[in-house]
């Protein structure tokens, strides 16, 4: 289990236990989490689950596969460091104290 907290464009925190196994964006909606849509349901075929991860946490995370590389091209206000498709972050509890922020708009 990974404690993570997700924070809203306009700053607000919620911070929620999500079970290993899976995934942020799933942790969102299983959560109530408001600022990740999800559209496609985690296939990593829209960007509507795009937050941008803590700079602590930058190179915590696996890399990028080719996949994410192309969705977030459609993300709204990509950051190239710090953007991530919380649909292809695994929870483990090497996520605990993850913290990711919502950008002000999903396309």
């Amino acid at each position: 289990m990974a404690k993570i907290t997700y924070i809203e464009h306009n700053g607000t925190e919620h911070v929620v236990d999500v079970r290993n196994g899976l995934t942020v964006m799933e942790g969102a909606r299983d959560n109530g989490i408001p600022g990740i849509e999800a559209d496609c349901g985690g296939a990593c075929a829209c960007s509507t689950c795009h937050v941008y991860v803590d700079p602590a946490w930058v190179d915590k995370l696996p890399p990028k596969e080719d996949m994410e590389e192309d969705m977030l091209d459609f993300a709204f206000a990509p950051d190239p460091d710090r953007s991530r498709l919380t649909c292809q972050l695994k929870v483990s509890d090497a996520l605990d104290g993850l913290v990711v922020q919502m950008p002000e708009k999903q396309i």
